[in-house]
């Protein structure tokens, strides 16, 4: 009888930090922005490195829309690459934990499309369509950055 209630209170002490690990992973560490858009609350090092790797997506959006406007293939390719998939992989899980779900699928997404458009450039995609692929990119950018705000915290 006493190894029975052990077990069941260790099943609800696991349940319940499954079910608030699941809640802070979907939530993140947010709380209300200044400008009505939600603050995602960092670390000021974690911060910053958000924020290096916003401006390398958007280095990587300059050298796709240059490559395409002089015809230059290669660089399409390799501005794109830059922010692909790959660009992401060492995130600390820490700091993955404390960004909101929608923040991180929309981050996720944009490295997806990077890799995306790195393929058709590759595959011969007229540049026409290029820039299709990279306004609507830009789209998820513009939504992303409409809602959140990041803000350093202690």
């Amino acid at each position: 009888m006493k190894s029975n209630k052990i077990a069941s209170i260790a099943l609800l002490l696991w349940v319940a930090t499954i079910a608030v690990f699941a809640w802070f992973f979907i939530r993140g560490n947010t709380t209300a922005g200044t400008d009505g858009r939600t603050a995602v609350v960092l670390q000021p090092a974690e911060r910053d490195l958000i924020l290096a790797e916003m401006r390398g997506l958007l280095s990587s959006t300059q050298g796709i829309l240059e490559g395409a406007n002089q015809g230059d293939v290669k660089r399409i390719i390799q501005s794109s690459r830059a922010a692909g998939m790959a660009a992401a992989a060492d995130v600390n899980p820490v700091l993955m934990a404390k960004l909101p779900l929608e923040f991180k699928s929309l981050g996720m997404s944009v490295h997806h499309d990077m890799d995306e458009i790195a393929k058709a450039a590759e595959g011969g995609t007229p540049a026409a369509e290029i820039l299709k692929m990279t306004a609507n990119t830009l789209t998820k950018c513009v939504a992303c950055h409409s809602a959140w705000q990041l803000k350093a915290g202690n």
